[in-house]
């Protein structure tokens, strides 16, 4: 008994396995073998929008024999269950929580903010959803250290502008939604960025949702600016305009940078921008049409150490890995081309920064709006080195076939590596 007591609690785990499997058929053991604590959350929308939008957990164990298979699944419960259009996603500091945001809840006039208990991720719960008074259209999340999330809301109450960003504390109780006064035009907040460490926020503008409705005459009115915050009061500083970008869907602070810059993406104007925050400026610093014109280049990633950037390009079909190591002049490193009729939108990197989760759906607005922008449904995972970008070929998952309802949209994905006290 000594001897076990000082063994690690993994360890005493897996002692505690093999006596069980010693006495058990083998197939009653591999799921306990198989859990190393790796999984993936994904949001999702059921496609016909008549079942339940959901959250769906999957194997993410390389040495799993269940590696890319969907072993969980959590509906959303409730009057607001369906057609929400489930999109971004947020995971609180402590893995405990994931939250999905409906991105068309307003429609139906229900709960747009949706979290789920993930403390037992392979039997995941739905809590609570949440209702900001004051904005609709939620976005992108943003997880706070002490607990909580910051999250972007697209638009005001009625999906016009201005929208807002809304504060839930570690409770996933609304603190309040900022700014107390929004800027008069073309605050229409999608990506987020932090950096707590100077004190430093960004938001970027990205569309008047509104104007996406067949319901509303004329054309997408895309906006093009970056905000930046003050964090700690939650205080809009200054403005970066960026004219002509075609829609700035997305913002990221370079990490640990002295200088407190970052980046963001025209999509339609397809250029990648410097923002210099502290002087409220703009620098076009590489064109994404040299790998595909017309390619939509949306979400960014970058690296803990600030010098390499990921970006998905929605129509082109490909993600691409850039060398940002001189910031203000990126080169390419690698073209991932993920086939025909696919469309990347939502991507994370593992914690070890060696693989890159892809999501490919962006939006489709079916018979009730202008965006219609399926991709394939599938998840693809990349393998990342330091100059190439490599499709894992033995990560195969289609949400048109994984699920006994029918084809189901993924979005966004959240990765959770937990490790074992003491390992």
């Amino acid at each position: 008994m000594p001897f076990y007591r000082s063994l690690n609690i993994r360890t005493q785990s897996l002692l505690l396995i093999a006596a069980v499997c010693f006495f058990a058929s083998a197939p009653a053991c591999v799921a306990a073998v198989d859990d190393s604590g790796k999984y993936l959350f994904i949001c999702t929308g059921d496609q016909a929008r008549k079942s339940p939008d959901f959250l769906a957990v999957v194997n993410f164990d390389e040495r799993s024999s269940q590696y890319g298979r969907v072993i969980g699944k959590a509906d959303v419960q409730g009057a607001s269950a369906t057609g929400n259009e489930f999109h971004h996603i947020g995971m609180s500091a402590d893995g405990t929580t994931v939250v999905c945001g409906g991105l068309l809840s307003v429609l139906k006039s229900q709960d747009q903010i949706f979290f789920f208990d993930v403390s037992n991720p392979r039997a995941p719960k739905f809590h609570s959803s949440a209702n900001p008074p004051l904005s609709a259209i939620t976005d992108d999340f943003q997880s706070l250290p002490q607990g909580g999330f910051l999250v972007t809301m697209m638009g005001g109450a009625q999906g016009h502008s201005p929208g807002r960003v809304a504060e839930f504390n570690r409770q996933l109780e609304l603190v309040k939604e900022y700014p107390e006064t929004p800027p008069a035009e073309g605050f229409n907040p999608h990506g987020i960025s932090l950096r707590p460490e100077v004190n430093l926020m960004v938001t970027s503008d990205f569309i008047c949702p509104s104007t996406t409705l067949d319901a509303v005459a004329g054309g997408l009115d895309f906006r093009g600016s970056v905000r930046v915050w003050n964090l700690r009061h939650r205080t809009i500083l200054r403005t970066i305009e960026i004219a002509g970008a075609g829609g700035t869907i997305d913002v990221k602070l370079i990490p640990g940078d002295p200088s407190e810059r970052g980046y963001t993406a025209g999509m339609l104007d397809e250029h990648l921008y410097l923002l210099d925050t502290r002087r409220g400026t703009a620098k076009a610093v590489f064109d994404f049409a040299t790998i595909s014109k017309g390619g939509w280049p949306q979400l960014l990633r970058l690296t803990r150490d600030g010098r390499r950037l990921f970006i998905s390009m929605n129509q082109a079909g490909k993600v691409a890995m850039l060398d940002i190591s001189r910031p203000d002049e990126p080169r390419l490193l690698k073209i991932l081309d993920l086939g025909a009729n696919s469309g990347p939108h939502y991507i994370a990197l593992t914690r070890d920064e060696k693989r890159l989760i892809i999501s490919d759906y962006f939006l489709n607005q079916d018979g009730f709006g202008k965006v219609h922008a399926e991709g394939d449904h599938k998840i693809h995972v990349a393998v990342v080195t330091s100059g190439d970008l490599r499709l894992d070929q033995r990560f195969q998952l289609d949400f048109n076939t994984a699920f006994a309802q029918g084809p189901a949209r993924p979005h966004g994905v959240a990765v959770l590596e937990r490790t074992y006290a003491h390992d």
